[in-house]
């Protein structure tokens, strides 16, 4: 506990903050550790590489491009007071670290260990003539055809560069079938192309040999030159600006407004140039004046600039041996033939991925085909292709029921699958709702109401995660099926609220963004630090993915100040500085980065020796707490309270293999067992204990 602490600090000061831009680059740090980590199976390692790698690529196109916009148009300062300017200095100089480690670690350390494996991804130096032979005729017959090259002249201006594409910029020498005078070319590789060529084994002498479709366009070509000389071929790829705008306070249809931006996104303004190390500098120049580039926005690259294509290997290299074990997720305690019937008993807790998504789906199935379910709601914010969910819903609005959805269609890099999926919806009958004008839709809610003799039943369905099939078996969530009357109700006054303009609503058991998660959580943590000064001590455990809301780091610090013990498990960005004297010395923050992407949110709250724990759909961020549709539910059964307790918050302060450390400066250090201390890894853990 804190003790002689000076009567006032000044928690506004920008050094207790900590950059948002930064800690989030960090974040690809650790997991650029994971690939690094030789306890991992190597192609588990190549995986965690092109993470890293496409990481990258979404921090440019939204946190980075964020920071130029607030360069160009000014605004207020964020907490940590560094100007946007100071700001893309610093995250140049923190990226192209993080590049230089990546493509040192793929040339120097993966790529080796690899090629040792039988897995080989050539380069042109290692090609021989049998295997020169065949890319050649490859180029010729399967990318020749299907290539446009673009002479650059007053004629032909710079054509547009679609985002994140691979582009070939060629110098030439000499005159064309026209008489015109070489000088650059642009070559675009069609999107319809593989990025990765995989050679026979009769070519190759191996099985698992492949080769980047950027060496064969830079080694063949001369071949789209004819008559001319090819002074140098070197690859770019450009990243954009990714954010949609759209004044939803203007637009008369949201859906259409949408489909207008995403035609224009590929082609919005630049905020990176990643190009071949060996580009000589004239050439750089003259794509930095097309971009509108500055020097801090260009990254050379030691290898191909699309690294992140390499993961396609991970899916066509069938070995085993060299990826993670397969495990059984279980199934919930739910009756098959009458999960209602279960439900009703009690409440089911479901612990994603170690316990499969599959039962949400079949509880959908079975209210789809229900004859005695009279309605069904839900919140989709992502669902993926093909998705059940959508069959299912599809299924019941065809058999009668009436199925109202809320599609978020702003949800980020889904938004053209929101749109098809939300037409389909409308097609067979279901009523679909964008969502409220001004706050993304990010609750994860189900609703079921169901006769049972005389009077209506509500079952509910709330998550931490996505109704997403494919991300339930990579992410970690919470789910929770309930027939709770108060829980069932307070969700059914949301939707209510969604879709019916109701006023604000007072909620019975949950926490609600914008309207009291806020508030609430200021309030659970000024209890927190209330009780520490009584002498009744003070405790807070919280999980989640990132925190940069500013009134809750300074709730957080003054109840440190008040001696209250604060564990933050924070996956990804963290703009709270933990450790600082007289501010945050009793409190500490942790990541944990493993197999599958920690995912949930729980909060914890020791309450006097009468704990609370809940669980979320929002992080403690700005946007979640403040601008979004977000929903908090408690753990009511004392058995599944532990349960969560005991598998999200104390699992995860005991891991010391897969676990890093926040320090007061913003760097992070791996925790490593301590003498005479067992490895624990969290995640292992729960295999072990959920899926046997």
């Amino acid at each position: 506990m804190t003790t002689d602490l000076p009567e006032s600090v000044d928690l506004l000061a920008p050094d207790l903050y900590l950059n948002r831009e930064l800690s989030q680059l960090e974040f690809n740090f650790r997991v650029l550790a994971q690939a690094r980590d030789p306890r991992v199976p190597l192609l588990e390692r190549l995986k965690y590489l092109c993470i890293s790698c496409t990481n990258l690529d979404e921090f440019f196109e939204i946190r980075a491009a964020t920071v130029r916009t607030a360069q160009q148009f000014g605004g207020p300062l964020p907490p940590d007071g560094i100007a946007p300017t100071r700001a893309l200095e610093l995250i140049h100089d923190k990226a192209a670290a993080l590049v230089q480690e990546q493509y040192q670690y793929w040339n120097e350390t993966l790529r080796p260990e690899l090629n040792d494996a039988g897995i080989r991804i050539l380069s042109r130096e290692a090609w021989n003539a049998k295997q020169k032979r065949w890319l050649h005729k490859y180029f010729l017959e399967e990318l020749l055809p299907v290539l446009s090259p673009l002479g650059l002249d007053p004629v032909h201006p710079f054509p547009r560069i679609l985002n994140k594409s691979l582009n070939v910029v060629v110098v030439l020498e000499g005159k064309d079938a026209f008489g015109r005078h070489g000088g650059m070319a642009i070559v675009r590789a069609p999107r319809s192309l593989p990025r990765i060529i995989k050679l026979p084994s009769d070519v190759s002498g191996g099985e698992h040999d492949f080769v980047l479709l950027s060496a064969v366009l830079t080694a063949f070509v001369d071949d789209l030159f004819i008559g001319m000389k090819v002074k140098g071929a070197y690859q770019f790829r450009v990243t954009r600006n990714s954010e949609l705008f759209v004044d939803e306070e203007e637009v008369e249809n949201l859906a259409s407004a949408l489909k207008d931006e995403l035609a224009s996104r590929g082609f919005r303004p630049a905020v990176r140039l990643e190009i071949a190390e060996h580009c000589p500098k004239p050439i750089l120049n003259i794509l930095l004046q097309n971009f509108g580039l500055t020097e801090n926005a260009v990254y050379r690259i030691n290898g191909p600039v699309n690294l992140n294509r390499v993961t396609q290997v991970y899916d066509l290299v069938n070995r085993p041996e060299l990826k993670f074990r397969p495990f059984r997720q279980l199934p919930a305690e739910l009756d098959e033939d009458t999960p209602f019937k279960s439900i009703r008993n009690g409440d089911v807790l479901l612990h994603h991925p170690y316990q499969s998504f599959q039962s949400v789906l079949d509880l959908l199935a079975s209210a789809a085909n229900d004859p005695d379910v009279l309605a069904i709601k839900q919140t989709l914010y992502r669902t993926g292709k093909d998705s059940k969910i959508i069959d299912h819903l599809v299924t019941a609005a065809r058999n009668g029921k009436d199925v109202t959805v809320v599609v978020e269609l702003r949800a980020r890099f889904d938004e053209e699958a929101n749109i098809r999926l939300a037409d389909q919806l409308q097609e067979a009958g279901v009523q679909v709702m964008y969502g409220v004008v001004g706050y993304k839709t990010h609750a994860k809610m189900m609703l079921i109401v169901r006769r049972e003799g005389k009077k209506l039943q509500r079952y509910v369905h709330l998550g931490t995660g996505n109704y997403h099939a494919g991300t339930a078996r990579l992410y970690t969530d919470i789910g929770l099926m309930t027939a709770d009357p108060d829980i069932a109700a307070d969700v059914h006054d949301i939707f209510h609220q969604l879709s019916g303009l109701a006023p604000k609503i007072k909620l019975r058991k949950l926490l609600q963004s914008p309207f009291t998660l806020h508030k609430g959580l200021l309030k659970k943590i000024d209890q927190e630090a209330k009780n520490a000064r009584a002498g009744k001590g003070g405790h807070i455990i919280a999980k989640m993915n990132a925190i940069n809301e500013p009134q809750v780091i300074r709730a957080l610090y003054e109840a440190s100040r008040a001696g209250v013990k604060i564990e933050l498990i924070v996956r990804g960005a963290c703009c709270l500085r933990p450790g600082v004297p007289g501010v945050s010395e009793n409190i500490t923050v942790r990541s944990v980065i493993g197999r599958f992407l920690e995912h949930s949110r729980v909060y914890w709250f020791a309450n006097g020796g009468k704990p609370e724990i809940f669980c979320s759909s929002a992080d403690w961020m700005e946007r979640n707490l403040l601008r979004r549709v977000e929903t908090c539910f408690p753990i009511l059964d004392p058995v599944l309270a532990r349960r969560v307790f005991d598998e999200e918050l104390a699992n995860y302060l005991a891991d010391n293999l897969n676990a890093w450390e926040l320090r007061h400066d913003g760097s992070y250090g791996r925790v490593s067992p301590t003498d005479g201390e067992m490895p624990y890894s969290a995640q292992g853990a729960l295999l072990a204990k959920l899926c046997g």
